[in-house]
C-alpha cells in the first residue's frame, strides 16, 4: 500500500486558551502546579472568571498533546492525520479549522455530534512551567470508531497520547490503535504526557502499552515515576522492557536516547525558557518527522531539541510554519 500519512495520531481535542499567571494565583485558586488537572465546565469557568481581571490572554489555538505534535510534525514536512472527537458548537468548529488551517487531516472534518467540546486553559507562571486545567467535554468519549483501518495502515507512525488513559472509551481506541498498526506493520509511539498520568493511571498506561510499542517518548519525571525509581539509567533498563526503543527528554539537559542498540544523550540548546508548555508535543514531533525521513536518532534527537528549545522561548506551544522549516535547513541542510 502506498504511503499516505507519516504520523496517524490519537488524542484528546482541545481548544487551549493559554495565560501568564503569577504562583500566588495558583495557590489562591488551589490549583496543582505543573500539572495537568481534569476539572468541570462549572470550575473552569470560575477559573476564567478569576483570570479576566488579572491576566491576559496570549494565544488561542486548537490542541491537546498529540495534535500538537502532528501539527508540528506537518510543518517540518510530514504528512499528519489526527483522530478526535469534537462538538457541533463554535469550539469544535474552530479546532478543524485550525487544524485544517496547518494542513493536517482529521476524522472531524464532516458530521459532528451535539455536545461541548474541550478546553484546556493552560497557565504560565514565572518560572516558565506550564499548568493545565482541562475540561475534556465531548473529547473524553472518542472511541475506536476514531481508529481508521485503512488510513493507520497507509502511514509510517502511530502515535498514542497518554492522556487518553483517564477515559475507558479513549483508553480503548487508543489500545484499538496499537493493535492496528501493529497488524499492518506500522510503527507504534506513545507518549506518557504528564507526570499525573504516570501518578494516577500507571495500571491503565501498561495496558496501553500492552506487549510493547516501538517508541516510548516520556520527560524525566515521567520515567522516574514510572519505574518507580530515582535514576535515569535504572529507569531505562525497566522502560526498555515496555518498548523497542526510548526517547526521554531531560529539559535544560538535553535529552537520553535508547534506539534500540545503544545510548544517545542529546545537547541542549541554550535558550531563556519562558513558555515550557508544548516542549514535548515539539520534540515528538521534529523527531517522527526526522525518523519517518530515515534519518537516525542522534540526527532525530539534535532536530527535536532544537525546535524544543526554539518553543520554549516564546509562549505557546507551537512555531509559526516558516519556523520549522528555518531549524530543519539549520540542523538537516534542506
Amino acid at each position: 500500500m502506498t504511503q499516505r500519512y507519516d504520523i496517524y495520531a490519537i488524542g484528546n481535542a482541545l481548544v487551549d486558551t493559554e495565560v501568564e499567571v503569577s504562583d500566588a494565583f495558583l495557590e489562591r485558586m488551589g490549583i496543582g502546579k505543573g500539572i495537568m488537572t481534569l476539572v468541570d465546565e462549572a470550575r473552569q469557568r470560575e477559573l476564567v472568571s478569576a483570570l479576566n481581571s488579572e491576566t491576559r490572554v496570549h494565544r488561542r489555538a486548537s490542541g491537546g498533546s498529540a495534535c500538537n505534535t502532528a501539527v508540528a510534525a506537518q510543518y517540518f514536512g510530514a504528512r499528519a492525520f489526527y483522530a478526535c472527537r469534537v462538538a457541533d458548537d463554535d469550539t469544535g468548529h474552530f479546532f478543524v479549522d485550525d487544524l485544517h488551517a496547518a494542513g493536517v487531516d482529521t476524522n472531524m472534518a464532516g458530521d459532528k455530534s451535539a455536545g461541548v467540546s474541550g478546553k484546556c486553559l493552560v497557565m504560565i507562571t514565572p518560572d516558565a512551567e506550564r499548568t493545565m486545567n482541562t475540561f475534556l467535554g465531548i473529547s473524553e468519549t472518542v472511541g475506536e470508531e476514531a481508529v481508521i483501518e485503512d488510513q493507520v495502515a497507509a502511514s509510517r507512525f502511530a502515535y498514542i497520547e497518554g492522556y487518553l488513559v483517564t477515559s475507558p472509551s479513549a483508553r480503548a481506541a487508543a489500545i484499538r490503535l496499537r493493535e492496528t498498526a501493529k497488524k499492518a506493520g506500522v510503527r507504534t509511539a506513545l507518549t506518557f504526557s504528564d507526570p499525573a498520568m504516570v501518578q494516577f493511571f500507571a495500571d491503565g498506561l501498561r495496558e496501553m502499552i500492552g506487549d510493547g510499542v516501538d517508541i516510548l517518548f516520556c520527560n524525566e519525571a515521567e520515567a522516574l515515576g514510572f519505574s518507580g525509581t530515582d535514576n535515569i539509567d535504572a529507569a531505562i533498563d525497566i522502560l526498555r522492557t515496555h518498548a523497542n526503543a526510548l526517547v526521554i527528554t531531560r529539559g535544560a539537559q538535553g535529552a537520553r536516547l535508547w534506539d534500540g542498540d545503544r545510548i544517545i544523550d542529546v545537547e541542549p540548546f541554550p535558550v531563556k525558557a519562558v513558555d515550557s508548555n508544548g516542549a514535548g508535543d515539539m520534540f515528538a514531533g521534529a523527531f517522527l518527522y526526522a525518523l519517518s525521513q530515515s534519518h537516525d536518532f542522534a540526527t532525530a534527537g539534535r532536530l527535536a531539541s532544537a525546535a524544543a528549545a526554539r518553543v520554549v522561548s516564546d509562549f505557546g506551544p507551537r512555531l509559526p510554519a516558516a519556523e520549522h522549516l528555518a531549524i530543519r535547513r539549520d540542523i538537516l541542510g534542506h
